[in-house]
């Protein structure tokens, strides 16, 4: 737990002294899950209200770009023009498009089409009527990180590919209306998992959601299946995604000879939808909405 003088100041980046904040909720809320042995976010992890800002200013650019996808992801299109116009509207907001050479990823944004998962490097390949696709932003503005992703259906697409891109919203969807402060951030998963186990879907298990705002990946890890692990508290301040991977057959999967692209190991279809969600005192803010 939060190891504070009682004159310190708070934890949560209210200003106000720790006594005259969360100390009594602390001892009453997290002391008994500290001892039932959960995991406890670092003081790294909860944002000031000032970090909070900056990131919002870098969700209004991501969310900008994808609504500008929206009337641009069409049939003829190829996902290097995609990366192009991401690269373009986010420079020109100020912003620097994270995956650009995060360790080694060669484009601005990730284009995962069909059986891809996620990470599908950019290239020359036309969208075809049919298709689905994922895009994953991720803006650095000031310093401040937001990520997102959404999916655009090409075309005529088949009803499975539809249903599958609709179940996968609504798993993202129920997995952040079930966010509360001081709750596992394991139930998120399990909610998830439910929803893909009732629809006849599996979840991806080698990836997962992550802590977000200060940097690209930070704690918590934000696993999207059922777990019964104790998993890190959420407490107001902190910023996760997000952001599950639902595939229509098996959930397992395989890295391509670039070392980035991950395809579903049996080529069936693949979808994910991803929010940057803050834990507030009273349930969840989505940033990137």
């Amino acid at each position: 737990m939060f190891k504070l003088g009682r004159n310190d100041k708070c934890w949560c980046g209210s200003g106000k002294k720790y006594k005259a904040c969360h100390e009594r909720s602390d001892e009453e809320i997290l002391r008994p899950l500290m001892d039932q042995g959960y995991p406890m976010p670092g003081r790294e992890l909860i944002l000031t209200p000032e970090q909070i800002e900056g990131v919002r200013k870098s969700a209004k650019v991501s969310v900008s770009i994808m609504d500008a996808l929206e009337d641009f992801v069409k049939e003829g299109v190829t996902t290097n023009q995609i990366n192009t116009l991401v690269d373009t509207m986010t420079r020109e907001a100020g912003g620097i498009p994270a995956p650009l050479n995060y360790e080694g990823f060669p484009k601005s944004v990730c284009t995962s089409v069909n059986d891809v998962i996620c990470h599908g490097i950019p290239d020359d390949t036309p969208l075809k009527s049919g298709d689905i696709i994922n895009v994953d932003v991720t803006t650095i503005l000031d310093g401040y990180y937001s990520d997102m992703s959404r999916m655009y259906m090409i075309g005529d697409v088949s009803d499975e590919a539809r249903r599958l891109v609709e179940v996968t919203k609504q798993c993202m969807d129920e997995g952040i209306k079930c966010i509360k402060p001081y709750m596992p951030v394991g139930n998120i998963g399990n909610t998830i998992h439910d929803i893909a186990d009732e629809n006849g879907y599996s979840v991806v298990r080698a990836l997962c959601g992550h802590g977000v705002g200060l940097d690209f990946h930070s704690d918590p890890v934000v696993n999207h299946f059922r777990t019964n692990r104790k998993t890190m508290i959420l407490v107001p301040g902190m910023m996760i995604t997000v952001e599950p991977m639902i595939n229509a057959g098996a959930y397992d999967c395989e890295i391509l000879d670039d070392d980035w692209t991950v395809v579903t190991k049996d080529g069936s279809l693949s979808a994910q939808w991803e929010h940057t969600v803050l834990i507030t005192e009273d349930g969840y803010e989505i940033i990137t909405k």
